[in-house]
């Protein structure tokens, strides 16, 4: 019976460890989402219109183009929406963007935070349930032998 407990407390650490690893991935996804936003409000901070920059076509290809007009953004809203803005609209709906990264963030750490307490506790019970077993063990070493 013991052994089963073991088996079953391994197998529930393992898929805890697993949602941590892919709730980990997705916070590390969402931190370079957050860079790229900081990078696009550098950009439209920095650039003037007249400015040659390279425009990626995808594929790893780049093409130069000069920037008509630096007070027209058109920035993603997700949901394959995108909406045009006037420059500091479009640095505030940037922010808005990273507020929000932030919220995803934060709740993903908490839900970590749980799964690593509920894997300590895990790990504690088959700690205990490993103890029994090697006490009890000891205990049936000690009867099998004559008194002396």
């Amino acid at each position: 019976m013991g052994q089963q407990q073991l088996q079953q407390l391994s197998q529930e650490l393992q898929e805890i460890e697993e949602q941590i690893e892919g709730l980990q991935a997705n916070v590390e996804a969402l931190r370079q989402e957050q860079t790229e936003v900081d990078e696009a409000i550098e950009a439209i901070e920095t650039l003037e219109t007249g400015s040659t920059v390279q425009m990626p076509l995808g594929g790893g290809a780049y093409l130069r183009t000069t920037i008509e007009n630096i007070d027209e953004v058109i920035v993603d809203l997700g949901a394959d929406y995108a909406a045009e803005f006037e420059e500091d609209d479009a640095v505030d709906a940037l922010e808005n963007k990273k507020d929000h990264l932030d919220d995803q963030i934060d709740e993903l750490n908490e839900e970590i935070t749980e799964l690593e307490t509920e894997s300590d506790e895990l790990e504690q019970q088959a700690q205990q349930l490993q103890q029994q077993a090697m006490q009890q063990q000891m205990q049936g070493m000690g009867q099998g032998q004559p008194d002396e």
